[in-house]
This record gives structure tokens, sequence and C-alpha cells, in this order.
């Protein structure tokens, strides 16, 4: 029996919660996983390894590896290695270490055993690039250990497709991870509302991160470089799977990113996969206003060719789900709806339940 060859977009904690139930498939279903991510963050650790080293920015990229590890002890152990965190390491009490001296959590000149003197770049010691996590404490501090790792393997191999497929051999991934592009790409978007005292202005809001946390409403949504070149392994995949998996994730910055690289567009309109779109379980700041079915139309207002197959959304999220049937009957697809959240309460999916709610949408016959 052939496996059914499964190609899920997103970034970040949408993207993992997508490939951590469709792992839980795996084995019933036979499913050949692979994860194409976003190369756009510029926050935290990410941010801060991308304005100092280049290349990608490899946070998104760990997030994805991590939620495909193999379930060896030895595995899950180098899975949790790549998530930890360095936390900030406060200078001793007689004043701050010398110059080299790795316990206050500075870090090198490769090659020279020196600590960095003079100007930083940004988001490095001084600071990180979209103000988020480990902001002035420099050195290792906020870096997770898994985007240095995938740092080290991208400027080692000088292939981000080669450095994935090292790490997920070191964490027994039972998928793939692609990056999007094998460059970076910046994203922006048009936000009008973003000053709360000036709420018809329009302005560009520049950086993932500044679109992410945006109290304004996105009117619309850009790539810098405008038509970055896709990952050509990611583009064969599309091409060559069964499923075509979109969401859940931060909208703006997560999912809609790929309708706006010209080769991975094309590819999805041209491949012969059924289209499965995961609908989130609330508003994030990024979509403060939409609704779910405000969530279908932007995937159509940014990809008008697109047609989808099924909409996956939470029994309770969706609430009245007649306008949802409506925007999924839009695209050409028929709505599930299942209990796929937490029962804590919090807006997050459960992999479990999104898995059960999964198999019998991907295990149908066409």
């Amino acid at each position: 029996m052939t496996a059914t060859r499964v190609v899920a977009f997103g970034g970040g904690h949408g993207l993992s919660a997508s490939l951590r139930a469709l792992r839980r498939c795996a084995p019933e279903l036979d499913l050949d996983i692979t994860a194409v991510v976003t190369v756009g963050d510029d926050g935290g650790s990410s941010g801060r390894l991308r304005a100092e080293r280049g290349g990608l920015p490899p946070g998104d990229l760990r997030q994805a590896l991590v939620a495909l590890a193999g379930d060896h002890p030895a595995t899950r152990r180098s899975a949790k290695l790549f998530q930890h965190r360095f936390a900030e390491v406060p200078p001793p009490a007689d004043g701050p270490a010398p110059a080299g001296d790795l316990s206050a959590g500075r870090l090198p000149v490769s090659g020279t055993g020196r600590t960095p003197s003079g100007p930083q770049p940004a988001g490095v010691a001084g600071g990180t690039a979209g103000g988020r996590a480990g902001d002035g404490a420099g050195g290792l501090a906020g870096h997770a250990v898994g985007n240095l790792v995938l740092c080290g393997l991208m400027e080692l191999l000088g292939d981000p497709v080669a450095a994935l497929e090292h790490a997920g051999a070191m964490l027994g991934s039972v998928g793939r991870v692609l990056p999007m592009s094998c460059e970076p790409v910046g994203i922006e978007a048009r936000v009008r509302g973003a000053d709360p005292r000036r709420p018809d202005e329009v302005r560009t809001i520049t950086g993932q991160h500044q679109v992410a946390v945006t109290t304004g409403r996105v009117e619309s949504l850009r790539l810098t470089p405008v038509a970055p070149e896709a990952c050509p392994q990611a583009v064969a995949a599309i091409g060559a799977a069964d499923w075509l998996i979109f969401g859940p994730g931060s909208w703006y910055t997560s999912v809609l990113p790929h309708l706006l690289v010209p080769q991975l567009a094309a590819a999805i309109v041209a491949s012969p996969a059924r289209r499965l779109v995961t609908l989130n379980l609330a508003a994030e700041k990024e979509t403060s206003g939409l609704s779910q079915a405000d969530h279908l139309a932007a995937l159509r207002a940014y990809l008008p060719e697109l047609r989808v197959d099924r909409v996956v959304a939470d029994s309770k999220a969706a609430g009245d789900p007649e306008p949802v049937e409506r925007a999924a009957e839009s695209l050409g697809a028929r709505l599930v709806l299942a209990p796929v959240a937490v029962t804590d309460g919090t807006p997050r999916h459960d992999p479990a339940a999104l898995g059960a709610a999964l198999v019998p949408v991907l295990g149908a016959d066409r």
C-alpha cells in the first residue's frame, strides 16, 4: 500500500500542533509527512541570530522538527535539548566577568576566544530584533539550543535543506521539514488603526513580530522580496502530495505568507492533492476582529484560484456554524465540526483530539 503524502504549511506553535496531530494519525493511515515552514521570523532568538549571522531564522524550523521527533528515549531527550532555552546568568558579585569568560553568558567570537567588542548588530547583546525574550541579555541568554544547532549546521553544510535533514536524523524525525524559501524573507502589512489615537490611519508595519502584535486591522500583506524563490524540494513535495494542509496558526504571519511565494502558490493551485484548512480556536492580535469565516475569505483573497476540500473547525469555537459553512462552501469545501481544543479552556488544539478528527478526513477515499 502506498503511503499518503501530506504537506502541512505554517510556522510556530500552530504548525507544531498540526504536526503532532498528524503524527498520531501516521501509524493508522501510513502518512508520509512534510512540513513547509515560513522563514520570516525576526524576533527573539531567531531574530538575534538572523541579525548577527544571516541565513534562515531557525525557530519555526526547530519547532517543526521537535514536533516530528521520534519516540525513542534518546531522541525525546534530544528534542528536549533542542527546546532548552538558556537563562540569563547574573554577573558575579565582584563585578563583570573578564573578556572570554563564558560564565556570564557571553559568546566568544568564533576562533578567537574573545567576546565581541564595539557595536553589535541589532538584537545582539544590546537588545533583541523584534523586542522579544532576551532583551539586553546578550550571549547565550534567551537562545534555544536547537536554534544554535540549526544555525551551526546551516553554516557548516551551506545548504539549509541538508542541515534540516541532518537535524531530523538527530531527532529521529518521522517526517521531513523544509523551508518555504532557502532565503529569509521580510513581512510587511498595511494596518488600519495601528495607533489607537488614529483609528482611521493606515500605516505600513514592518517585520513579522511587529505585524504579529499589531492592535490594528491588517488590510494587506506583502513579502520582501516581493517574489522570493521557493525551496525546490517544497515545490516538488506539493506536486507529489495527496493532501495539502493549511493552519492552524498565525494567519498573516504563518499561514498566508506561503501563498505570497509565486512558485509555491502556482504549485498549490496545480497540485492534484486535496486541500484541508484547520481553523484557529480564537483570534490573535494580528487577526483581532476577524471571524472564522473571515479567515477563510483571506485565503481566497490572497490566492483566488485556491480550492479547498475540507475545513476543520472546533465545535465550540465555530459558534453559529452557518457563516463558516457558507465561507467553506465558497472555497468548494465541506465543513467538519469536531471537539479539537484542549479541555482546560485555553485556545490550544489538543493533538490527540485533532488527530482523531483528521483520521476519517485524511483516510476517506477520493
